[in-house]
């Protein structure tokens, strides 16, 4: 197990902030990616955590691929559907400037659309639908990425990992939330068995040949991932494909191509969420977290002993307890980026 070095919450927020809007990111842009990317750590997502800093910093740097300073730009297009420019910046500030807009279109319709474009994807899915769910919403979220997963009957890279998140609200409990890849694994979980030295399990990837392989470097290097369940994840991967590209406006994942700029990591791609009020319209009907909970026994009757999310929550009270476990070899990498 690796040696770890607790930081407290606030203060990794404001660590990873500062180096980000040293190297380009206007303030309000490197608190919300800091923010982020403290959050996925202190939730145990080390995938999505302070372990992509240095890709986000030489993401930045990269010649132009992406705009740290961006504005978005809100379009209202209908009365249940919003569309965001991310004018070529990063995707999460993007939402953060559409969330009260999209909250608004819920209340007043009982549901919404919102279609992110032109925006570079970055973080874990579960921190963009839970604060939904915290509004009592149902929230579904699609983002698609390169493309780095082969499709069914395939032996090259065409399609995205693609992670699906949904959250619902509970009664008297924590929103009910996962986030999962279409891949069998997800890439970042690839990247950092190749930085760790481990090897993969058998069915998770190709070579750069298309045969399979368990070495995570011949995965992330030309290599693509296999997607979970064969057909059935192909199948859901192809689905998002057309949520965050055709219906967003955005590119397909084999469209991203970061050759030019030397050093980028995120893809430029899209996302889309499905926001739904579960209480609109029930009229007699028992009240939704209701029959949630009902759900949830159920579930746990069965012999189900842990939910979705319930890791994640016990890592997050153990980091707001006691600080936010981070690896000693990238508390390092964040003291050198601080020095330079």
């Amino acid at each position: 197990m690796q040696e770890s070095i607790r930081i407290p919450f606030d203060t990794l927020v404001a660590r990873l902030a500062a180096i980000l809007e040293a190297n380009g990111c206007a303030p309000w842009v490197a608190q919300v990616i800091g923010l982020n990317c403290a959050s996925a750590q202190r939730d145990g997502a080390h995938s999505h955590g302070v372990f992509r800093l240095k890709g986000y910093v030489s993401t930045l740097n990269a010649g132009g691929w992406v705009d740290g300073r961006a504005e978005p730009m809100l379009e209202d297009v209908a009365p249940g559907f919003l569309r965001v420019d991310g004018m070529n910046g990063f995707t999460v500030p993007a939402l953060a400037r559409a969330r009260d807009a999209a909250l608004a279109k819920v209340k007043a319709n009982g549901c919404a659309v919102l279609a992110i474009r032109n925006s570079h994807h970055l973080g874990a899915l579960s921190l963009d639908v839970e604060p939904f769910a915290d509004e009592g919403l149902i929230a579904l979220s699609f983002i698609n990425s390169m493309a780095s997963v082969v499709p069914h009957g395939g032996r090259k890279a065409a399609l995205g990992t693609n992670p699906i998140a949904f959250a619902t609200p509970r009664r008297d409990a924590r929103p009910l939330v996962f986030d999962m890849a279409t891949s069998v694994m997800a890439h970042g979980d690839v990247q950092l068995a190749a930085r760790e030295g481990r090897t993969l399990d058998e069915g998770v990837g190709v070579d750069r040949d298309g045969n399979p392989t368990t070495d995570p470097r011949a995965v992330v290097d030309g290599g693509a991932l296999m997607a979970f369940g064969g057909h059935k994840g192909a199948a859901l991967a192809l689905m998002v494909e057309v949520m965050c590209g055709a219906l967003v406006g955005g590119k397909f994942s084999r469209e991203v191509d970061l050759k030019q700029h030397p050093g980028a990591h995120t893809p430029h791609t899209g996302q889309s969420f499905i926001l739904i009020d579960p209480q609109a319209g029930r009229g007699t009907m028992p009240p939704f977290v209701d029959r949630v909970e009902d759900l949830m026994g159920y579930l746990i009757d069965a012999g189900q002993t842990r939910l979705p999310g319930d890791r994640r929550h016990e890592a997050r009270d153990d980091s707001m307890e006691n600080g936010v476990p981070v690896p000693t070899e990238l508390v390092a990498m964040l003291e050198e980026m601080e020095r330079a």
